[in-house]
């Protein structure tokens, strides 16, 4: 059963390693903003992905990577890694995180939608039903009350753009990897998408403020660990996912940090369980179980 789904449960993987990075990324955040985070993130998963690829393939960089991989991952890389991020970010200063979520969860379903055009993939009933009960679940766990019903349009388009960054990055990706190193791939994504903070850093004339948070230990050490989970084993898990299934399912699959995260937030930063986030994971782990059925 492990081998037939290999990449379902790379997706699994991928979320699991999700909820860790964004625990520690949250954690740093506070102390030296998100702009340093993403920046400092992606140089340290350069390094991680160089360091790994050097004993796997014997090359520290991935110079074997074509003209064609470079400019579909260099391409994904910039779209995922920074646009997607950037408007997520952004969302969260005009329409709250929870909010945002919301509309992120739309990501596995554009991912699919996407797939179809551009990759020409088909899913079959059972896994388009099981895409739609687990992303109802994923909104069942995150929604509340207190969510206001009229999202201010310009937050709606940030999380939307999120939303479609990370569906058009994994889309990309599979275009642009093809059989080719899901590590050293994700290597190149880090680098367009270090590149391209690199150039709003110096637009912004932060690399001061960048420089100070090089200084900050414990900052550091959350950044290091979230590097880890995140754009180092997370993102290149993803790559193997989405080399051994469908961009849709693997992006269902890749979306259950909100379910994962509950019981770690919880402890980390003290957060009652409600009892919709218990029916939620419940929903969703239902709609993830009916892809490896």
């Amino acid at each position: 059963m492990f081998q037939s789904h290999i990449g379902e449960f790379a997706g699994l993987g991928v979320s699991v390693c999700w909820t860790m990075s964004a625990l520690f990324f949250e954690k740093a955040g506070h102390k030296i903003g998100s702009l340093s985070v993403n920046f400092i993130r992606l140089l340290f998963a350069i390094v991680f992905l160089g360091i790994t690829t050097f004993f796997s393939r014997g090359l520290f960089f991935p110079t074997d990577a074509t003209a064609y991989q470079w400019f579909w991952l260099g391409l994904s890389g910039f779209i995922g890694f920074f646009l997607g991020d950037m408007f997520l970010f952004q969302s969260y200063m005009v329409i709250g995180s929870r909010t945002a979520a919301l509309i992120m969860s739309l990501a596995p379903m554009l991912t699919a939608v996407i797939g179809w055009f551009f990759l020409n993939e088909t899913l079959s009933p059972k896994s388009i039903i099981a895409i739609v009960v687990s992303v109802s679940g994923i909104i069942i766990a995150i929604s509340n009350r207190k969510m206001k019903l009229n999202i201010p349009f310009k937050g709606f388009l940030l999380a939307f753009g999120g939303s479609l960054g990370q569906a058009v990055g994994l889309i990309l990706s599979k275009k642009g990897m093809g059989h080719y190193d899901p590590v050293a791939a994700t290597q190149i994504r880090a680098v367009f998408g270090l590149v391209s903070f690199g150039v709003l850093i110096t637009a912004l004339g932060r690399w001061n403020k960048l420089g100070q948070a090089f200084t900050h230990t414990s900052a550091l050490k959350s950044v290091t660990v979230g590097a880890f989970f995140g754009p180092f084993v997370g993102v290149a898990l993803g790559l193997f996912a989405i080399q051994h299934t469908k961009t849709g399912i693997a992006s269902t699959l890749m979306a259950l940090v909100p379910i994962f995260i509950i019981v770690p937030s919880a402890i980390m930063f003290k957060e009652k369980i409600k009892p919709q986030q218990i029916i939620g994971a419940i929903i969703t782990i239902g709609g993830a179980t009916m892809f490896f059925l």
